[in-house]
């Protein structure tokens, strides 16, 4: 049996079972992402179509947030990673082999739901194995990492593409799933005293989802509506700045490369950004990243050339860097201290409902006025998301309470 971890090891000591597996599952995602629409395509689907199975992911993480936060308090975090590893397993490998877009669409979404258990044992994990005066920085790095394995993952699917075709990156994202469950299949065992800070929320009440939701359900029409705000602040970036891109007559290379540099940022930022939410609280933090946020899109239609779009995907990197980890930090502050991961569930299924939301709203407010107008309605949602944060996210993290 593994050996137990102390509550105040370094978070050097999370390395391995906690933030590599990240990073890999990062480079999974990576690769298989720009080419999901791709493989539709190739299998006859109409563009329309290619979107659809795209979106599909995001639905399948919003479907799977809340049995997620079940799964793991009934069986634990290991357990969970293992049975989200094989749902995962299954969905890549329909992916790998799908031939009609049907298929293809199932493999997606059985990903995103595996996607959501990963990440909420995941999640639960750190936020048990660390003080809590190091909650912001472990979360914030975990996100960070996974970030920089997103950025990496498009790299090294371009290489098995090149060797076996457009679903090459399917194959890396299988080899990852695999070598990531494995490694956090081994999760050291924890071990607290019952005061120990990081290692409350072990205890199981039996309450039901529902009345755990219930329960919190202040918490997650306010402070959760603010997480919804930012999910989609989050996402339209990934849509709105490609198309503006286009719409100004930048070349692909050109918009992956700005794409990239804004990236850069993004994972740059994480680390600093938890450090000073541990510091100086939460507070800031996420309104920043919010300001900055509604800065970025209001400046958008503004821009007119690849000087100028670079300048807004950095801001667009720097909001999202400063983001990273927020909505995990201040998912586990507001945790009850027996029902942890039944809360985290649908703290989750906040922000990730805004995730699936925000290109969304790009589309729809593009057909119906401009692509300029879209900009300016989610710096408008931005704008209202720091509000949203700022009266409602504790100057200091609460101390977790009972349901």
């Amino acid at each position: 049996m593994p050996a137990p971890v102390a509550a105040d090891r370094p978070l050097r000591r999370l390395v391995v079972p906690a933030f590599l597996p990240a990073a890999v599952f990062g480079i999974g995602q990576g690769a298989a992402a720009p080419l999901v629409a791709l493989s539709a395509r190739e299998l006859g689907g109409s563009v329309a179509a290619a979107g659809a199975v795209v979106a599909l992911l995001g639905l399948g993480q919003v479907l799977g947030d809340l049995p997620a936060g079940r799964i793991v308090a009934r069986v634990g975090e290991r357990s969970a990673v293992l049975l989200g590893s094989a749902v995962g397993l299954v969905g890549v490998a329909l992916s790998f082999v799908a031939t009609s877009v049907p298929v293809l669409g199932l493999g997606v979404g059985l990903f995103g739901t595996a996607s959501a258990v990963w990440g909420l044992a995941r999640q639960s994990y750190v936020v048990d194995a660390v003080p809590e005066a190091m909650r912001a920085r472990a979360l914030s790095a975990m996100a960070g990492l996974s970030r920089l394995g997103f950025l990496l993952g498009p790299f090294l699917g371009a290489a098995v593409v090149h060797l076996v075709g457009t679903r090459g990156g399917f194959l890396v994202q299988l080899v990852a799933v695999v070598a990531a469950g494995a490694l956090m299949a081994a999760l050291p065992r924890l071990e607290h005293p019952p005061d120990a800070a990081g290692g409350r929320g072990r205890g199981r009440t039996g309450a039901s989802l529902r009345a755990v939701v219930t329960a919190h359900s202040r918490v997650l029409r306010t402070l959760g509506a603010g997480a919804l705000l930012m999910g989609a602040a989050r996402a339209s970036r990934t849509a709105v700045l490609p198309l503006w891109a286009d719409h100004i007559g930048l070349d692909a290379v050109t918009t992956s490369m700005l794409f990239g540099i804004g990236a850069a940022v993004d994972v740059a930022l994480s680390y600093p950004a938890g450090r000073w939410m541990d510091r100086r609280g939460r507070r800031g933090v996420a309104v920043v990243s919010l300001l900055v946020f509604a800065a970025a899109h209001v400046a958008l239609p503004l821009t007119a050339g690849a000087v100028t779009l670079g300048v807004v995907a950095v801001l667009m990197g720097v909001g999202n860097g400063l983001s990273n980890g927020v909505i995990m930090t201040l998912g586990a502050d507001a945790a009850p201290v027996d029902a942890r991961a039944e809360f985290l569930g649908a703290w989750r299924l906040c922000h990730d409902l805004g995730m699936l939301a925000g290109p969304a709203a790009i589309a729809m407010v593009s057909a119906a006025a401009a692509l300029g107008a879209a900009a300016l309605a989610m710096g408008a949602v931005a704008g209202v998301g720091a509000a949203a944060m700022a009266r409602w996210v504790p100057r200091r993290p609460p101390r977790p309470r009972a349901i």
